[in-house]
Formats: C-alpha cells, structure tokens, sequence
C-alpha cells in the first residue's frame, strides 16, 4: 500500500503540475472525498506540507502566511496601498518611453525602427534586474532591499533625463529597467502579509497597482511631453522614485527573509527550482507570450495612432487611459484563483487576447474598435498575471522572490522579443504584421494551455485507479 502511494505522488507531467492524491479542486466534493479517504490510509510520515498543498495551489499558501503579530487590518490595508503604489511607480518606468519613441526619434535624428530599441532595451533591462536583484529578497530585508534600489532608480532616471544622445540614453533606460525591480519586490512582500486563505486577495490588490502602472504610464508620459516636452517624464519619475524610497523606508515592517545561505546558492536554488517544479516552467512561458502579445501592441499603436489617426501627444494620451479599465481584471483573477478555477480561467484570457489582436487588426481604421481591442487585451494580460502569480507563489512560499526571479523574468523577455518583432513588422508590413504577431503568440499560448490541461487530466485519472486500489 505504501508504495503505491508513493508512486501516485511521484507522477506528474513533465509540463504541469506535480501530482499527488490531493489533486481535485475543493469544489469537486466527490473528488475531494475520494482522496481524503485515501489520505487517511497514508502513513503521516508521508504527509509532509508539500505533498498535502499540491492539489490545492492555495492551500500551502494559506498555511504558511499568516498575518504578522499586532498586525491590525486597517494597517494592512494601508500597508497593500503602499505596496500597490510603489509597484505602480516603479514598474511605470518601463512603459514611460513607449508613446515617447516619435519624439526621441526626432531628438536624436534616428529612424523609428531605431528608436523603438529604447523600449526594447528598457525590458531587457529589467529582465536582467529580476534575474539578479529579486533573488535577494529571499536574502535581504525586504524594506532595506526595496527602499535602496529606489534611489538608484531615481539617478538612473535624472541622468536618462539629461542624456544628450541615444548610446548614452540607452545605456541609462537599461539601467533604470534594471533597478526597477522593486515593482516585483514588494509583491511577495503582501503575499508574506495576507491573512491565511487570502493570499489571492491580497496579491491581486497589489497587483491592481502595478497594472494601473502600466496603463497609466503611457497617459502620463504624453500628458507631460505635451506640456513641458519629453525629458520632463524622466524628471518626474526621479522624484517620484525618491518619495516612494522614503515611504517604504518609514512603512514597511521588518522581514528578515528565512535563506541562510549565500548568495550563490541562492541563484544555484533558482535552476534547481525550474528544474523542479513544472507548473513553474508552464507559467513563465504562458505569461512571456502574453506579455509579448501586449509589448507588439502598444510598441506600435503609437506609430499608427500619428500617422494613420493624425493623433496628438495629448489625444495619444487619452486613448492610452483605455487600457487602465483593465485593472479590474487583477483582484477578479485573484478571487478565481482562490476558488480552484485558475486552470480554465487561464484558457478563457489566453481566447480573450487571441480576439483582442484579431479585432485590433480588423478594426484598425476605427478609433473605437483599436481602443475596445486595447482593453481586451489589457483584461487578459491583467487576468493571467494574476493568475500565474498566485499559483506560483503557493509552490513553495518560502522562496517566492526566487520564484519571481523566474516567472517575471521570463515574462520581460517576451515582452523586449514582442516589442523588437512589432517594430521590424510594422516598419516593413504594418499594422497588419504586429496583428498577426500577437495573434500568433495567443494561439501557441492557447496550444500549451490545451496541452497542459490534457495532461492534467491523464494524470488525475491514473490517480484515480491509485486511489480506487488502496480502497
């Protein structure tokens, strides 16, 4: 008896998730009863937190965050705004230069192929943040951590302001997408507060403000170019970055994260943990075509919202605000994910951003119909974002910024390949090209999706016969 049960807790699908006896949702009450029956024939020895948590992807989270002593919740609502806002501002210094690129273009006198490289070296900068600077916060205090990269990124962002050429502002948009991390930084941070079972809540307000970043930071940016030029957008994100360096620094409770080790066998447990966990490795190339599909679409609807809709930077603005109604999408993903309805929830916005881009395309000559494909695909990205998150973090709660590392930094390097397709598309076939891009990643995400969801169910079957054998 033993020994099956250790087989059905070693099987699992190369591409999705581990599997145990614990695999049905909490809301399949027949499921749910067949292996707790077979849980209780388990020796205790084999019920180690890891092995209970795996069908729940909640479960082990909710064990394993409770809310710090002397923790009130009106401070921890205070404490989630904090933490939304700063990842709002920081992760906005990324997107800053994507409705910027036809002025720099003119500022320094390149091509507008050339100038898209800024927003393309921007995300490969933060990728490359996320894969050196996240680890630490399973090292460093995260207050200390997050409040110290702040001011860098406030230099980084006053010397790009000032830049009086494109190798020199290049150089410094990648240093600023690398010091801007903390957005990434502080989520954990809010998953290691949320009250037990409330982790997905919690994140996903959190999340709320990163996204609002992201949608807003293109609105900002051309409001500010309109009024006092581009360089203006750099100023304001230095200052911006020095605030929120002191907030956090007066806020944040102290969080000694549990690692011990050193730093090299912390970046050592990050392959080890691709390695291990397959869900993982599912996630990071999901949300990277997501995010690819996102990147091809805003790095150029710019360009065709001048030329072909004679746009200004203001009007440019406006049609950006469009994408902040996606924001709602976050703490919605948040409650499914925490009702056990994460896996079909994540097929519905991978559908969702397949149509967004198919609408955009068709509908490219009619101002609305562009703005209605932007909100869609904002809801989608949004959604499966949060999604991804909350699963992930409920792997192995005690290295979620490791966890991170991995996921975001993968999703920044499909966004940096999304936006430098999109603008070589759109330079030699137009909007129709970054169309077909974006649809192209929605329909390999639909495929990996489908694939997963059929293993699953493989998997859950043979679990069954395990389960019915004990009986």
């Amino acid at each position: 008896m033993d020994s099956s049960v250790k087989i059905a807790v070693g099987i699992g699908p190369p591409f999705g998730m581990r599997m145990t006896l614990l695999y049905s949702s909490p809301r399949d009450e027949n499921d749910h009863s067949q292996s707790a029956s077979a849980l209780r024939r388990v020796p205790a020895a084999c019920l180690t937190p890891r092995t209970v948590g795996a069908g729940n992807t909640m479960s082990s989270q909710s064990r394993t965050t409770p809310v710090p002593p002397g923790l009130s919740t009106r401070r921890l609502r205070v404490l989630t705004f904090i933490l939304a806002a700063a990842s709002g501002v920081s992760i906005a210094n990324i997107f800053y230069s994507q409705p910027l690129l036809d002025l720099i273009a003119q500022t320094f006198a390149v091509p507008d192929s050339t100038a898209s490289i800024v927003v393309t070296v921007t995300q490969l900068g933060y990728a490359a943040g996320i894969l050196v600077l996240m680890p630490l916060g399973d090292l460093i205090e995260n207050r200390i951590l997050a409040s110290r990269v702040l001011i860098v990124t406030a230099i980084a962002s006053a010397v790009a302001a000032f830049a009086t050429n494109l190798p020199l502002f290049l150089v410094f948009s990648a240093i600023l997408g690398f010091t801007s991390v903390v957005a990434q930084i502080v989520i954990p941070v809010a998953a290691h507060l949320a009250p037990a079972g409330q982790g997905g809540r919690y994140v996903g307000q959190v999340m709320s403000g990163l996204l609002l970043g992201i949608m807003l930071a293109r609105s900002v940016s051309s409001f500010l170019a309109d009024l006092w030029g581009w360089r203006s957008v750099y100023v304001l994100s230095a200052v911006l970055m020095v605030i929120m360096a002191l907030v956090l620094a007066a806020t944040l409770p102290r969080r000694k994260p549990d690692h011990a080790g050193s730093y090299g066998s912390l970046v050592v447990s990050i392959w080890r943990l691709v390695r291990e966990e397959p869900a993982l490795r599912r996630r990071a190339v999901l949300q990277a075509l997501m995010f690819g599909t996102f990147s091809a679409f805003w790095t150029s609807v710019t360009y065709e919202l001048i030329r072909e809709h004679h746009l200004s930077q203001t009007q440019i603005a406006i049609f950006a605000l469009i994408g902040a109604a996606g924001a709602v999408a976050a703490p919605i993903a948040g409650r499914i994910g925490d009702r056990g309805l994460g896996r079909p929830a994540t097929g519905v916005v991978f559908v969702l951003a397949a149509v967004a881009m198919a609408v955009a395309g068709l509908g490219v000559h009619n101002l609305v119909v562009l703005g209605l494909a932007g909100v869609l695909l904002d809801l989608a990205v949004q959604g499966s974002l949060v999604l991804s998150q909350q699963e992930i973090y409920a792997l192995r709660p005690e290295a979620r910024s490791r966890l991170n590392t991995v996921f975001i930094g993968s999703v920044f390097v499909g966004g940096a390949i999304g936006s430098a397709l999109s603008g070589v598309l759109y330079e030699h076939a137009g909007w129709s090209g970054v169309a077909v891009l974006g649809i192209v990643f929605a329909l390999i995400g639909i495929g990996i999706w489908s694939a997963s969801q059929l293993l699953h169910r493989a998997t859950r079957l043979n679990s069954e016969k395990v389960a019915s054998s004990i009986h």
